[in-house]
């Protein structure tokens, strides 16, 4: 674990769920955080946002840091002013408007008004940082800093770099995530989808092809990861996976590669997911189930679950 201490100012820009999620961690771990949006009404619905999800870091054992909720709110501030968030920030987290368009104008006004050494980093999950940040005086201080939802709860936060990302702003923003208890991976370069969401898709597609294809009805595949793969991944990975189930990689490939091979290349094409016979076989198994009319009751039973998750790793460490 990381030894960083929480020092200086943390700018959060958009004080949505994903930026209030945000100020809630930096919070709990001892910065100095302001919150930044248009609407003085979506900051103080944010800041009541941010006050119920410390008590709730506070009553599961799951703080960031060692003060409690009603200290960790005292560094929680708001403005409505871009200027006065940017001022004296050492890492800016931008949780805005997922159009690209707006994005160009909207990092033009950031660059335009951040200080020298200050970060600026977007939690954007589909936009690539050269999108946005190419002409930029600063640019070598822009990247993506992505968290997977929920973030209260998974830890998780992707680092990716645009073309011209210096390595010294990547090596900081994973101290600053060591520093608030997410564990960061760098991407070595831009990639469409990051890491997360390759791999997600990947997987969701061919749920969709075995389902598609009457292989598999839509719960057994969810069985299929939730007692079966999941488990397994959720403490090791896909890596560690095989290299436990031989004799290390090598000896895995070895045995298993060609085989692997074989089954790849019998997948059918990348879908396009707009099949509505085979949504509606999605639909018959999980509305059910899980009524897309309760889904706010199913979220909040998932992260329950998740919260058990995260106090399991926390006491064993992981």
């Amino acid at each position: 674990m990381s030894s960083e201490k929480a020092v200086g100012k943390i700018a959060i820009v958009g004080s949505g769920l994903v930026g209030s999620s945000w100020a809630t961690i930096f919070a709990s771990s001892g910065y100095k955080v302001q919150m930044y949006d248009i609407s003085e009404k979506q900051l103080q619905t944010a800041l009541t946002l941010v006050e119920k999800n410390l008590r709730k870091l506070d009553e599961h054992g799951l703080q960031r840091g060692n003060i409690s909720a009603d200290a960790a709110l005292l560094n929680v501030s708001t403005t409505t002013s871009l200027e006065e968030v940017m001022k004296g920030a050492i890492y800016v987290q931008e949780s805005a408007l997922e159009d690209v368009n707006f994005r160009i104008e909207f990092y033009k006004k950031l660059d335009s008004i951040t200080e020298p050494n200050t970060i600026l980093a977007s939690s954007t999950s589909t936009i690539p940082a050269s999108k946005f940040t190419e002409g930029l005086v600063n640019r070598e201080r822009c990247l993506i800093v992505h968290p997977v939802n929920p973030p209260l709860f998974l830890p998780l936060t992707e680092i990716v770099p645009a073309p011209w990302t210096s390595q010294e702003t990547i090596d900081k923003a994973a101290k600053i995530m060591e520093s608030i208890k997410q564990k960061p991976v760098k991407l070595k370069k831009e990639v469409l989808g990051f890491a997360v969401n390759r791999l997600q898709f990947a997987l969701l597609a061919e749920a969709w092809r075995l389902v598609a294809d009457d292989v598999i009805g839509v719960n057994d595949v969810d069985l299929v990861m939730s007692a079966g793969l999941g488990p397994r991944y959720a403490f090791n990975g896909p890596c560690e996976t095989v290299h436990l189930n031989a004799f290390g990689v090598r000896d895995y490939f070895r045995r298993y590669g060609s085989g692997a091979t074989t089954v790849l290349n019998d997948m059918g094409i990348v879908p396009d997911f707009t099949d509505e016979s085979v949504i509606q076989k999605f639909e018959t198994e999980l509305e059910p189930k899980m009524s897309s009319s309760n889904i706010r009751e199913y979220q909040a039973e998932r992260e329950v679950k998740l919260v058990e998750m995260a106090k399991l790793k926390k006491a064993m460490n992981l």
